[in-house]
């Protein structure tokens, strides 16, 4: 009874891989394989950065006052300059003992604790964002990872998307079955992921869905001590963002 069981328990946990492996693979009988692409290009909306704290002293407090100090003004900072509230966050105080390379012994010395946070927000407009980072400085604790661009109704537009291209892949079936002669006897699988085969000579590979989130801005490498960061407010743009979602359908086909 025990191996009854076992064996049940087994064929249950391989059966979610055997469904996925259907699912992206390509049946034995005739057949139309196609792919539908739509993309949409919007103009981001919201603009998300993150600033990581860190500072090293022999004396832990020290360290970790000098952080928690970055930390307040930064936050108070946000709110001011109308970050949206329920996107600002800011991470634990993450405290462990720091080495640094001595080239002379070839070892690893102590140089002090090291304590570590970081703080992340995202603004609803452009001038918000650059706002903040007119008055933003960096030092050797203060550290501007970057700045990402998004559109609030990504997901909105994504579905709208799929949608175009499922529509894509039945005209194209459509089209291809004609122009030979064969007829569409029904749908055989329809996936947002790319299916294995083993014909043409780009044989199990498709170009990428682009995904493209235009707009980046990255932070100087490294940043100088009480630098500020005005290059970043005088290039920082809105562009755009190129939303891509693509489609692979199987037809059955027939003479």
């Amino acid at each position: 009874m025990r191996t009854l069981v076992a064996w049940a328990v087994a064929a249950v946990l391989v059966l979610p891989a055997v469904a996925s492996a259907q699912v992206n693979s390509l049946p034995s009988q005739p057949h139309l394989l196609v792919k539908g692409e739509a993309q949409r290009e919007v103009v981001p909306d919201r603009f998300s950065l993150r600033i990581n704290l860190r500072a090293v002293d022999m004396q832990p407090d020290l360290a970790r006052k000098r952080i928690q100090a970055s930390a307040e003004q930064i936050l108070s900072a946000l709110k001011r300059n109308r970050a949206l509230q329920d996107s600002i966050m800011a991470s634990s105080l993450q405290i462990q003992p720091s080495y640094r390379f001595s080239p002379q012994g070839g070892t690893q010395e102590f140089e002090g604790t090291e304590v570590k946070r970081s703080i992340g927000a995202t603004f609803r407009s452009l001038d918000d964002a650059r706002q903040f980072l007119s008055g933003f400085k960096t030092s050797r604790e203060v550290e501007l990872s970057g700045i990402q661009t998004s559109y609030s109704k990504e997901d909105e537009i994504r579905m709208q998307l799929k949608r175009e291209a499922a529509e894509q892949t039945r005209v194209s079936a459509e089209g291809l079955a004609k122009a030979y002669g064969v007829r569409i006897q029904g749908l055989y699988t329809i996936s947002d992921v790319a299916p294995s085969f083993s014909y043409g000579i780009q044989a199990g590979t498709w170009p990428a869905a682009r995904n493209v989130r235009a707009g980046f801005v990255s932070s100087p490498e490294p940043p100088a001590p009480a630098s500020d960061v005005g290059a970043i407010v005088d290039s920082l743009e809105a562009g755009t963002l190129t939303l891509s979602e693509n489609v692979y359908a199987v037809f059955l086909i027939a003479q």
